[in-house]
């Protein structure tokens, strides 16, 4: 699996800008509403400092394993105006864009500057977002109430039990909805299909778009952006989205001494990538060796069966067992032999949990 996430925000408050740094994919930005005038996709690698160290370790002469890191899908879609829901600015069929992704980076304009038109003549951040999630709220209701009408017309006469728990669960939904509120922020009696496709079930990342000087302290806007987020329960990432561009023209040295410069560590776009894997509780798993070291993604929690079918569904299938080693442990040994020769490759079954870094072998009968 990989992590999907949907970009979204009101126009002019730089989601393709940002989109465009972290993906490099070129997308269309300019400083007028609906500059995008379609969805843009771009795949991203997850930063991993595990992986070329392990590629280092298995390097033999001139072959040096390949690097495969686990990815993420950013997809970026036109600015939201208020009446999306039904329409309005390029409306249904961007919304309908996003309905497959796993989270939803939330883009707000936390800077002011003159030059960039503002679609409502000004900067306020907690109008921004009350605009979007009330846009996302209301065809979230649409797509409810086409559910009900369905699910209320096949349960007539019919005493199938899922089609009757659906029907209850989409009641459910809608009372929640209808009242103005995500569907996040109800408590069901059952999971929610993902093919309802509701945009607000989807966990929120708040990306604060600040200008340079504010990279280190938080203005105002950022400040009430976060305790909104708060309040919530949802997360805030602050990114600069112009330094992002600007990190995306640069080697990598240089961009680590542009970081430097500005006081940070590391790009907005790592922040961006490990929050949305921990609000979505994912974890990274690794294979590795002469040929390739090779990053996957799966759920916390998932059994090693499970995360073997992240690989291919026969490793799910046919599992028999797996080698097990922490990458920090094989990092220590030196080698795979020494790492065995010290006890730290173990045998675990069927009942195993994979641990984040966990370095699998899988061993599996078709």
């Amino acid at each position: 699996m990989s992590l999907g996430i949907g970009i979204v925000g009101l126009p002019n408050v730089g989601k393709s800008t940002l989109f465009n740094a972290i993906t490099k994919a070129g997308a269309v930005a300019a400083n007028f509403p609906f500059a995008t005038i379609d969805k843009n996709v771009g795949m991203v690698a997850v930063p991993d400092a595990r992986l070329p160290k392990l590629q280092a370790l298995y390097a033999r002469g001139e072959r040096t394993p390949q690097i495969i890191p686990a990815m993420v899908e950013f997809v970026d879609i036109a600015g939201l105006v208020k009446g999306a829901h039904k329409g309005e600015g390029l409306g249904n069929q961007f919304l309908a864009n996003i309905r497959e992704v796993d989270a939803i980076a939330h883009v707000v304009r936390c800077f002011e500057d003159d030059n960039i038109i503002h679609v409502s003549g000004k900067v306020d951040p907690l109008e921004d977002i009350e605009t979007i999630n009330l846009e996302l709220i209301l065809a979230d209701l649409n797509t409810i109430e086409r559910r009900l009408e369905r699910l209320r017309k096949n349960s007539k006469n019919s005493k199938d039990k899922d089609t009757l728990s659906q029907l209850a669960l989409a009641e459910e939904i809608y009372e929640v909805v209808s009242a103005g509120k995500p569907v996040r922020a109800g408590s069901y009696d059952m999971a929610i299909p993902k093919d309802f496709g509701l945009l607000t079930h989807k966990p929120v990342i708040y990306v604060a778009n600040v200008a340079e000087e504010h990279l280190l302290e938080d203005n105002d806007f950022v400040k009430r952006v976060r305790d909104y987020a708060t309040a919530e329960g949802n997360q805030v990432v602050k990114i600069s989205a112009q330094i992002e561009a600007e990190l995306a023209e640069l080697s990598e040295a240089e961009a680590q001494d542009f970081l430097s410069e500005l006081g940070v560590t590391e790009p907005g776009l790592n922040r961006l990538i490990r929050t949305g894997y921990d609000i979505l509780g994912l974890i990274t798993f690794i294979t590795a060796g002469e040929k390739e070291t090779h990053a996957w993604t799966c759920l916390a929690g998932s059994k090693a069966p499970q995360a073997a079918g992240k690989i291919h569904t026969d490793f799910e299938a046919g599992f028999i067992r797996a080698e097990v080693v922490s990458t920090e442990q094989l990092l220590e040994a030196g080698t795979y032999a020494e790492a065995r020769n010290r006890g730290w490759i173990r045998t675990e079954g069927k009942e195993y949990i994979v641990q984040d870094g966990d370095i699998l072998n899988i061993l599996f009968n078709v």
